[in-house]
């Protein structure tokens, strides 16, 4: 028998009273999960500020939209935004509608699509896990998923990838449940109104992120067909034409709404250039080689990674069950899509977490699973020294971003740092005892205290990277009533635009001058732009008065920042420069 026949030992939950309160919160799924995915994300939705510079580029257009109720085009302060379709906008903006009750400038309110995309993801992996696996296993896998440092991340900020996470689970699990149905006669085939959701959650894909969830599923499918001696014929229980005319339904208005009005621009701009650039090459300075999402998984997928690289090895010996050789196939060909494509963000590989996730969770709650060779003994070593390596780092960066960054650490950071390791520690004994129900627990425990400490008691604290919302502090202590919109040259991220407004100028030093000449106002210029816009002004004559100063730390450049504001008079001969 080779290892690819290795029959499967069925998963269980252990007779103890952790496994009882396993079995109770799989029992009570949607309601334990939606609790644990709040107390995790909460806390930062509400606490952090508008962060650069993705999350403050999609606010501000989201924000633009309610403000012009232009919901076809989409713009970023007076240029067009066609990096993205239209839909992460629109849930934005409705949420805002909704839950600002008129107040279009809170940056939480952009941040509820996230949220709830993030929470659908999670219970969405739960269904997923249903298909095969017992509940105990199904809450297990989405659990892990929930209390990801990425997926946290992702769930916290007003951005595409929590949803876009959604609407791939929705999808998946409908291919998933296909594929087992054609494989195992007890398995039931999803009936029309599950494939077309299915389908309706791979075109809102599209309208979220583009080509990344027909992607995911392409790959996996295209795996799973070569992997079975080329074997198609399941793929027609998805009922292929009425999908396909469902995604054009659903897609095709906006779509030829946003070519009409940017006369073909949206694609040029979105495939030509946004996409097109990522594939070819590093785009904006993100480019990396492979293996790097594989070494940011001690943190990115912690607590996780503790469970995965055991699963992942008894997933590898026991491939011949439909169910886990469908998991295998999702993770490895879209990690590998992911890792192979020049340029790369930490989030680019979401889609790869939840089989994994899953396969995890399986191999947890079977009994002596991918503990019999020795190659997996060091997986399961590794793993460990990764969990500790990620736990750590998670443990002190509240203390040290806040000591470095902020006005000193207060005494409790020290002590949740603390209590952290401790939990991190005992997490691992018990790991090493094969106890690993007890080390998910402990994990569970560290990370309640390390999320919500570091993005609501840590964040808030570090001054010196919010220098949007001090500079807009700035803005109303040295304003005047009838004051212009301000002008900013140099330090230019785009949270400017969300928190201090709209009609904010983003320029260099020349064009500061020019335009502060004209209008007269509030200048805010870096300090490598200030000789530029000092000569400008003397050529135009035109007076300027130093009222303030605005240090610290541009994280997105990694880069410290000196900032004088002056006070300019206007000059009305000056032709003002035409808006950037």
């Amino acid at each position: 028998m080779s290892l690819a026949d290795t029959p499967l030992a069925m998963p269980a939950s252990p007779e103890t009273r952790l496994g009882q309160l396993l079995s109770w919160c799989a029992r009570w799924w949607w309601i334990t999960l939606t609790l644990l995915c709040l107390a995790l994300w909460t806390p930062g939705v509400l606490s952090l500020p508008p962060l650069d510079r993705d999350e403050s580029r999609f606010a501000q257009a989201s924000r633009q939209m309610l403000e012009t109720q232009n919901l076809v085009d989409i713009r970023f302060g007076q240029v067009p935004r066609y990096k993205k379709p239209v839909g992460i906008y629109w849930l934005q903006a409705a949420s805002t509608a909704i839950a600002g009750a008129g107040d279009h400038d809170s940056i939480w309110t952009y941040r509820l699509p996230s949220l709830f995309g993030g929470l659908l993801a999670v219970l969405l992996t739960f269904w997923c896990a249903r298909a095969f696996a017992i509940a105990e296993v199904a809450w297990l896998g989405a659990a892990l998923m929930a209390t990801s440092v990425l997926l946290t991340a992702e769930s916290t900020i007003a951005t595409t990838d929590a949803v876009q996470l959604a609407c791939a689970m929705g999808a998946m699990g409908v291919l998933l449940r296909a594929y087992l149905a054609a494989r195992n006669p007890d398995h039931r085939r999803p009936g029309t109104a599950l494939i077309l959701a299915g389908w309706a959650a791979f075109a809102a894909g599209i309208l979220i992120k583009g080509p990344v969830v027909p992607a995911v599923c392409a790959l996996t499918a295209a795996g799973l067909v070569a992997f079975d001696r080329w074997d198609w014929r399941w793929l027609k229980t998805l009922q292929p034409l009425r999908g396909v005319g469902l995604t054009v339904l659903i897609v095709a208005p906006w779509a030829i709404a946003i070519s009409i009005a940017s006369h073909g621009a949206f694609y040029e701009q979105s495939l030509g250039h946004d996409f097109a650039a990522k594939i070819a090459g590093g785009q904006e300075s993100h480019g990396a080689p492979p293996g790097y999402y594989l070494a940011l998984a001690a943190v990115s997928f912690w607590p996780a990674i503790l469970f995965v690289l055991p699963g992942l090895g008894a997933a590898i010996q026991r491939r011949s069950d439909p169910a886990i050789r469908f998991l295998l196939i999702w993770a490895i060909a879209n990690w590998l899509m992911f890792e192979l494509v020049p340029t790369k963000l930490p989030h680019y590989v979401l889609p790869a977490y939840p089989p994994l996730a899953m396969l995890a969770a399986n191999w947890m709650l079977t009994p002596s699973a991918g503990r019999e060779r020795n190659w997996q003994s060091i997986l399961y070593y590794l793993a460990t020294a990764l969990f500790v390596i990620g736990g750590l780092a998670l443990a002190v960066a509240p203390a040290l971003a806040t000591w470095k960054y902020g006005n000193g650490v207060p005494v409790w950071l020290y002590g949740t740092a603390a209590l952290g390791v401790l939990l991190v520690l005992a997490a691992c004994v018990a790991q090493l005892r094969h106890r690993s129900l007890g080390a998910a627990g402990l994990a569970t425990l560290a990370v309640l205290i390390f999320y919500p400490t570091l993005t609501a008691g840590a964040g808030p604290r570090l001054s010196d990277i919010w220098l949007s919302p001090r500079a807009a502090a700035l803005v109303k202590k040295d304003g005047r009533p009838g004051d212009p919109p301000p002008i900013f040259a140099g330090y230019t991220e785009p949270s400017l635009l969300f928190v201090v407004g709209t009609e904010t100028r983003l320029t260099n030093g020349v064009g500061a001058a020019q335009a502060a000449a004209y209008q007269g106002g509030l200048v805010f210029v870096e300090d490598r732009e200030r000789p530029a816009f000092l000569a400008r002004l003397a050529e135009l004559e035109t007076d300027a008065t130093k009222v303030d100063r605005l240090d610290g730390l541009n994280y997105s450049r990694g880069k410290p920042v000196h900032i004088t504001v002056y006070r300019v008079t206007a000059t009305r001969d000056v032709i003002v420069p035409p808006a950037e």
